[in-house]
């Protein structure tokens, strides 16, 4: 056989898939960008942002948005509602809500519109981000909890607990998960948390700042979120919550077994590239 044909035989497939995603992702991205400047021109937010990624939750997010406090202290707080993509009148509920919105054009994962979210509260004046879900188990009206360790210094990311607080759920299989997975990530990075996978979080826009660049995740961002950011030195707490019984409509984060596993994925993959990236900095 000809060397050339030898080598034909053994040669890899580039990496045009990952290029084209990568292309296709940054596309989504900029035009959601185009969208929120057109939307919204010289936007100026708070001090405190209130971000909620939303992908079909048309029947839930109105009552979240109503809920949502203008001011925590003396300090102003801005909705921000990233549509995920999706086939419903949710953006049309954020837009009538007199909210800032920003649409993505197809729908990439609870953790990327985060991301862009975070982007867009760094980019125009935030202070601080409070993430919460679009399906009413967090309340709002615990935004000044939440944000409190910020406001005093004691920490740089809050994190709400169900356990600490009051979990209204039934769901035996996914209370186990909450345990069993704090367990995995305080044992990951010497934390003491109670319930790492909650989606309500306040975050210093500083730490932020900081992470992003680090976060890949396009779903279950939370873990990866803690174990980034604990990592890196930034000082993480607690603060306990309710936790309520999703409004309407079923979970879009798949079964007990699907959200199971791939929870696990995240915090795994997720420590092998913090350790890994660790290392390579030695």
């Amino acid at each position: 056989m000809a060397p050339t044909q030898r080598h034909r035989w053994l040669t890899r497939p580039d990496n045009r898939e990952r290029r084209r995603s990568a292309d296709l992702l940054e596309l989504a991205l900029d035009t959601a960008r185009r969208d929120f400047e057109d939307r919204h021109p010289n936007a100026r937010f708070g001090p405190v942002v209130a971000l909620v990624a939303a992908y079909e939750e048309e029947r839930n997010i109105g009552d979240v948005l109503k809920a949502m406090p203008t001011l925590v202290g003396d300090l102003e707080v801005s909705t921000l509602v990233v549509v995920d993509g999706g086939h419903d009148g949710t953006a049309q509920v954020a837009i009538d809500a007199g909210v800032f919105t920003c649409m993505l054009p197809v729908n990439l994962g609870q953790g990327a519109a985060l991301r862009l979210g975070y982007e867009l509260a760094a980019a125009h004046g935030a202070r601080f981000v409070v993430t919460l879900d679009a399906d009413g188990q967090n309340d709002p009206g615990e935004m000044e909890s939440m944000l409190q360790p910020l406001l005093d210094d004691r920490a740089d990311l809050v994190i709400a607990s169900r356990r600490l607080g009051v979990d209204q759920t039934t769901d035996r299989f996914r209370q186990a998960g909450v345990k069993v997975y704090a367990w995995a990530i305080n044992a990951i990075v010497s934390q003491k948390l109670t319930d790492s996978s909650n989606g309500y979080r306040a975050f210093k826009v500083e730490l932020l700042n900081d992470i992003v660049p680090h976060l890949v995740q396009d779903q279950y961002q939370t873990a990866e979120v803690v174990i980034t950011a604990a990592s890196r030195g930034w000082r993480i707490t607690q603060q306990p919550t309710m936790w309520h019984p999703r409004a309407s409509g079923a979970s879009k984060k798949g079964g007990n077994l699907v959200f199971g596993l791939h929870y696990a994925r995240v915090i795994a993959t997720t420590w092998y590239r913090v350790t890994l990236g660790s290392r390579h900095r030695l």
